[in-house]
């Protein structure tokens, strides 16, 4: 069972490298998903759980935030980058959504990147601030692989649904479909299935990510790969040790993406994340 607690934050709204700012109200994410980069966090946190397995809640969330934007310069802040701002427990303690409405109320310009139907909650916040955008980590429509792979995240459907609601809204959206895992998310099958349904969507981006295997990504890999696709764990071993391996599935992953987007006329939305493993 994981472990969660509340914990008061020293600070809320901090520097960024993905915007002028980051706001993260909760250390820790119960998505759990198993190639999140995140994990590298635990190290900081004097947890000792596994990765998606603990939670801790910054209560005064909110009440920090409303000193902070008296003291700091109107900017781009970005939910979030180092949990999900709607994991679950969001649904009790709405503190994603009370920092949200303080810094569209003192003018900061918002942005989120959420795996989480709940979101859905707070798209009049979002529709109400200028330059607000909203995406979703969307990597597969196949159900049974999506729950192996981000195992308390909403289905990609609901993720869907939340992309159309904000468009129809008028905030800008886009899509992160990554990391795109070898054999399994890295098919053509499944990025065909996949960009036919987001091709559907008026999506700003479409942003393509390899997978990274640092940080314990490998590990926590390779052990859901034990369990549900033995076959595959040798494959993963070479790609792991192997560079040339790597590099190959990643050229070979972007020519596919690339030709599958220009096949349905979505080429130009294409961004090719840039990671190293």
């Amino acid at each position: 069972m994981a472990t969660q607690r509340e914990i008061q934050a020293k600070s809320i709204l901090t520097k960024s490298g993905l915007s002028d700012y980051a706001v993260n109200c909760y250390a820790g994410c119960l998505h759990n998903c198993v190639y999140c980069y995140a994990r590298y966090m635990r190290k900081w946190s004097g947890h000792t759980e596994p990765w998606g397995q603990y939670l801790d809640v910054k209560i005064n969330a909110a009440d920090l935030i409303a000193r902070e934007v008296t003291r700091k310069k109107p900017g781009a802040v970005f939910f979030s980058s180092a949990c999900d701002g709607w994991q679950p427990a969001e649904r009790k303690y709405q503190l994603t959504r009370r920092c949200l409405k303080i810094l569209v109320d003192a003018g900061f310009r918002v942005s989120a990147l959420t795996k989480s139907s709940l979101i859905q909650r707070d798209l009049e916040v979002f529709a109400s601030a200028p330059d607000s955008s909203i995406g979703c980590t969307i990597t597969t429509l196949d159900e049974s692989l999506r729950r192996r792979l981000e195992i308390a995240a909403s289905p990609s459907a609901e993720r869907i649904i939340s992309l159309e609601k904000a468009g129809e809204m008028g905030i800008k959206t886009w899509a992160f479909a990554g990391p795109l895992l070898p054999y399994l998310t890295a098919e053509p099958a499944n990025i065909e299935r996949l960009f036919a349904r987001l091709a559907e969507l008026d999506l700003s981006s479409i942003i393509v990510d390899r997978v990274n295997f640092r940080s314990g990504v490998y590990e926590s890999i390779t052990d859901m790969l034990r369990r549900h696709f033995p076959g595959l764990v040798p494959r993963y071993i070479r790609l792991y040790r192997d560079r040339q391996e790597y590099e190959a599935y990643a050229e070979n992953l972007e020519k596919t993406v690339r030709e599958i987007a220009r096949g349905m006329g979505i080429e130009s939305k294409i961004v090719m994340a840039t990671r190293q493993s």
